[in-house]
């Protein structure tokens, strides 16, 4: 019994010994808190790192409310309080018990400097290592990197030996090498540094490399090292090398997603001006329905089922080839079979057809530009660290506009439409006396092409604005598209689109966008001086007639 009681008794004694100890911690951090708040920027400085010193875990919080500038002290008993937000109002807590504070006087915001910023940013970055999300660490490391405080060395150290993902690793690795060549006087560990560095060919890290190099006003060098300065150019060669091949892996993929958006606006105008030599000036607008129908859609989703918005991409697509293909039908049956043979008077109706639409839709949805949200999923980017970024809408409409691709040549090889469509398209008099419909096959092709500009301006609505005008801006691009791929041929719509996507992105570091364009405008017209019909012509009686 008496073991029992004394057993109880240690057990009462250790709780209060650790409630005495928990409110000894507050104190003090209350204390360094309050410390944040003095008019000397070197005793705030002090008190950061007394802070950061603590380990405690509600420092992250209250250091990163000063780096925002939601730090205030209260005047009439000089308490730091932190300012958030809460229903569009301001509410002043308590910044370690996080409760909210009725304030008695006026409040005066604490000020910082940009010493006090950098030491910030480490601090915070330093105690966000430990953090069990990855993607936080790894935004702790590069924080710890941008701000190089000699202090983050020994808990970084610490953080990286007991790091198991291999990608916050290396963007440790990273962050330990600029500290240790910031602050460290050892030449050999200098030296390592600056090859570990080496690995990582982004521009802040050759930003850092080109400071040892950069000239004092005497003529003399940042670093005075020979070793450590030579090991930095030797680095700083390979780096720019391995810039200039992401840069050019990147211009690369801007030039194939732009061939990628000007293949979606002009497969649909490759089909209608193949089959029915229609210069079709309206096709612009169909894109430009096709976006306003994305708007629509979401903006019922976004009243009715919030819960669909990711899937609202999916359930605008058939919805704009509905009304877009609609719209192109009765466009064809109530204008164009009037006009067929003369060009010149159908250019002059769909360009009229064109400005109809675009008042139309001013007169419905207003001038002004309407927002249309990007799904989750879409949302986002791969960055390596070499500085290449992909973004994932521009994947996802390279993605797919190839499926649209696909999906229309199956349509045009495996369906008794297609081998309609083929048959008007090489041969317009001997398929009518074969017994196709002929009028009713350029009906239901200029639906199908309509429909699919309409599906397009799904794709375009990621990544433009969605304005009455959205139509103008490709309906050239297109019309070279087609000419100069071979008019009525998908395949060399493809290679045309992708070709002049990737010459227009390799153009503009050098000529500017304007003169990119027009540089290409020229080269299109040289060479459909050499080869009229296109890179791929189509074959037929009709065609070679």
């Amino acid at each position: 019994m008496r073991a029992a009681l004394r057993i109880i008794a240690l057990v009462i004694a250790a709780a209060l010994a650790s409630t005495a100890a928990a409110q000894t911690d507050d104190a003090t951090l209350t204390k360094l808190v309050a410390d944040l708040g003095q008019k000397s920027f070197s005793k705030k400085s002090k008190a950061i790192d007394a802070l950061f010193a603590t380990g405690d875990p509600r420092v992250a919080a209250i250091l990163e409310a000063m780096l925002s500038r939601n730090l205030y002290k209260q005047k009439s008993d000089n308490a730091i309080l932190v300012k958030t937000k809460k229903d569009g109002k301001s509410v002043y807590q308590n910044p370690l018990t996080k409760t909210a504070i009725e304030t008695t006087s006026k409040l005066k915001k604490v000020r910082i400097n940009n010493k006090l910023r950098k030491k910030l940013r480490g601090a915070i970055g330093s105690l966000s290592l430990q953090n069990k999300d990855p993607v936080k660490r790894i935004a702790a490391a590069d924080a710890v990197f941008k701000s190089r405080t000699k202090g983050m060395l020994a808990p970084l150290e610490a953080a990286l030996s007991s790091e198991p993902d291999d990608a916050v690793r290396d963007r440790m690795r990273r962050a330990l090498s600029a500290i240790q060549l910031v602050h460290k006087s050892d030449p050999e560990v200098r030296v390592a540094a600056v090859k570990t560095l080496g690995e990582f060919a982004d521009p802040e890290v050759r930003g850092l490399l080109n400071s040892l190099l950069v000239k004092r006003g005497d003529g003399s060098h940042a670093e005075a090292n020979v070793t450590i300065r030579a090991a930095a150019e030797e680095v700083l060669t390979a780096a720019e090398r391995s810039a200039a091949f992401w840069g050019t892996v990147q211009n690369l993929f801007q030039g194939i997603s732009l061939g990628s958006v000007l293949l979606l606006a002009a497969i649909g105008l490759a089909i209608t001006f193949g089959v029915m030599g229609v210069i079709n000036m309206a096709h612009g607008e169909m894109v430009m329905l096709g976006a306003y129908t994305t708007f629509v859609v979401q903006d019922i989703i976004r009243t009715t089922a919030p819960g669909l918005f990711d899937l609202s991409l999916f359930i605008a697509i058939p919805a704009a080839f509905l009304v877009a293909g609609a719209v192109g039908v009765a466009i064809e049956r109530g204008v164009i079979r009037f006009l067929y043979g003369r060009p010149l008077e159908t250019l002059l109706a769909t360009w009229g057809i064109s400005l109809v639409l675009q008042q139309f839709v001013r007169s419905v949805f207003g001038p002004t530009n309407r927002e249309v949200g990007t799904p989750s999923w879409m949302q986002g980017a791969i960055q390596t660290a070499e500085g290449l970024t992909l973004t994932y809408n521009r994947i996802a409409i390279i993605v797919f506009s190839l499926m649209v691709m696909g999906v229309l040549l199956l349509v045009l090889r495996r369906t008794w439409f297609g081998l309609q469509m083929r048959a008007v398209t090489q041969n317009r008099p001997m398929a009518s006396a074969m017994g196709i419909r002929t009028g009713w096959v350029d009906a239901m092709t200029f639906g199908l092409g309509s429909g699919i500009a309409g599906i397009a301006g799904v794709a375009l609505s990621q990544i433009d604005n969605v304005s009455p005008n959205l139509g103008q801006s490709y309906i050239i691009d297109s019309f070279l598209v087609v000419v100069f791929g071979g008019v009525g041929n998908l395949w060399g719509t493809l290679v045309g689109a992708l070709s002049l996507g990737v010459v227009n992105k390799f153009l503009e570091p050098y000529a500017g966008a304007v003169l990119g364009k027009i540089f290409v405008l020229v080269v299109v017209i040289l060479f459909i001086q050499k080869r009229p019909r296109g890179l791929f012509a189509l074959k037929g009686r009709a065609v070679e007639s």
